[in-house]
């Protein structure tokens, strides 16, 4: 039901409201003093705390203890007991931010009626925090790729571990999507999910905001990883991070706890981590970039995240999908992909990957007409750019008309197998030709097929074509 922190200096008193909240399901710890109570605290946040004014024998009374938990965990409850209470007290108590006040000799029944409507507020205040924590960021993957698949299938293994996971690959191919579909399906998916780019943050501010800070003005102002306390922090870009944050977050991912800027008080956090980088890390630590210690400690889950071109067969259903989400959160059009739309979004080059792809979709949205499916000529003249694999761009004005019609035909050929993931079958059926005389067309062009990142990619192979 909960776990309760029962501060009192009277051992008896300690002992019998222990046994009576266990009679009713809670579970408690005690505490005698100002130093057990944080050292409790510390070692595990309690969903409540049963908290006595007059502490004998305690470097710090209750209000003042009260005063530090409200500081630094505003979300526990605090009930205040006292043999000595009096309406000052009382109000004192109420202003400095307890939930209740109760004196001795209480009655167990108002102690728990107390108790009871204390635990329910505290739940409904970190289900708020933690929806308003979150990003609106969709946490689905849509792909029927055998290379989407694959990585879908690695990703299910670790969302029910608390391993870390490593994200890696280029920007844009959706690292945050996989690291929130990692959170959604696990067993933090209720907790918070915040996300730190590390890219965006200015490098003298970063500690600040990943610690948060303590200033006598403004008192306690909590940071990102005391947030995410409970759940999931995402560190995207984490290459971009300055060398000085670096061995920070070492320690608190050895130790578990931090300190604010400005403050001295040990804050406990209990947080899985998953990171993702553009980068190669082994070339950073070599430059003296990234620590190679924190490197094997985020380390231990890798995972690719494959580029768009490398997962073609998953853009008809990404745009799709784009198109359907964009209508739910902004009211544009519902409409749908012409197939000749659809095939042109499959062979033109993706620099930006899937970022890229809803860009261009939302855009099209926008832009263009409210029904009718989406057309050829709505996308945006300057998305098709010259690349070995479009021949959209390709000059063969000053070619002998043999060299051009084996450029186009060649240019053409592997436009398609790529966008069929490398499948000879489905490309020989959609340009009309036997599979026999595919595979003899290919080998007279010098074309090949190869396996990228776990799919099947049509390549020159560059040393028949120089012989």
């Amino acid at each position: 039901m909960g776990d309760i922190l029962v501060v009192d200096d009277e051992k008896d008193i300690r002992e019998l409201v222990s046994d009576i909240l266990v009679d009713e399901g809670y579970t408690t710890r005690l505490a005698a003093n100002s130093d057990d109570t944080f050292y409790e605290i510390n070692n595990e946040a309690p969903d409540l705390i049963i908290l006595d004014i007059w502490l004998k024998e305690s470097k710090l009374d209750g209000i003042d203890i009260l005063k530090t938990v409200r500081r630094d965990n505003p979300d526990i409850p605090i009930v205040i007991i006292s043999g000595h209470g009096n309406i000052e007290i009382a109000v004192a108590a109420i202003k400095q931010g307890a939930y209740d006040f109760i004196q001795k000799p209480f009655n167990i029944d108002q102690l728990m009626v107390v108790i009871s409507r204390a635990m329910e507020t505290s739940r409904l205040r970190r289900e708020n925090a933690a929806l308003k924590v979150r990003d609106i960021t969709s946490s689905t993957m849509v792909g029927d790729s055998v290379v989407f698949k694959a990585l879908k299938t690695q990703l299910d293994k670790v969302t029910k571990t608390n391993g870390r996971v490593m994200l890696r690959g280029p920007s844009g191919s959706g690292k945050e999507v996989a690291a929130r579909y990692i959170h959604a399906n696990s067993d933090r998916s209720n907790a918070p999910f915040v996300s730190v780019n590390s890219a965006t943050i200015e490098p003298e501010r970063m500690e600040e905001v990943l610690f948060g800070r303590e200033t006598t003005e403004r008192g306690h102002e909590p940071g990102l990883l005391e947030q995410a306390h409970g759940g999931f922090v995402f560190f995207d870009e984490i290459a971009d991070m300055p060398v000085g944050t670096q061995s920070k977050i070492l320690r608190v991912l050895v130790d578990q706890q931090f300190t604010r800027v400005g403050g001295s008080d040990k804050v406990r956090v209990d947080m899985r981590v998953v990171s993702a980088t553009n980068k190669n890390l082994l070339d950073e630590i070599a430059a003296g970039n990234f620590r190679e210690e924190l490197y094997h400690r985020l380390n231990v889950v890798p995972i690719e995240v494959p580029a768009l071109e490398d997962r073609r067969e998953d853009i008809p259903v990404l745009a799709e999908h784009f198109i359907s989400e964009l209508h739910k959160s902004q009211g544009l059009p519902m409409r749908n992909l012409s197939e000749e739309t659809a095939a042109m979004l499959q062979t033109m080059p993706w620099p930006g990957n899937v970022r890229q792809l809803r860009n261009i979709i939302e855009r099209v949205l926008v832009l263009g007409a409210d029904t009718g499916d989406i057309e050829p000529s709505e996308l945006p003249n300057n998305s098709t750019v010259e690349n070995d694999t479009g021949p959209a761009q390709k000059t063969f004005a000053m070619l002998p008309l043999r060299e051009a019609r084996e450029m186009f035909e060649r240019d053409y050929l592997m436009a398609q197998i790529n966008r069929f993931g490398g499948n000879i079958s489905k490309t020989a059926n959609f340009v009309g030709m036997e599979r026999s005389a595919l595979h003899r067309k290919l080998k007279s062009l010098n074309v090949i097929t190869t396996n990228k990142s776990g799919a099947r990619v049509a390549e020159i192979d560059d040393e028949a074509d120089q012989g």
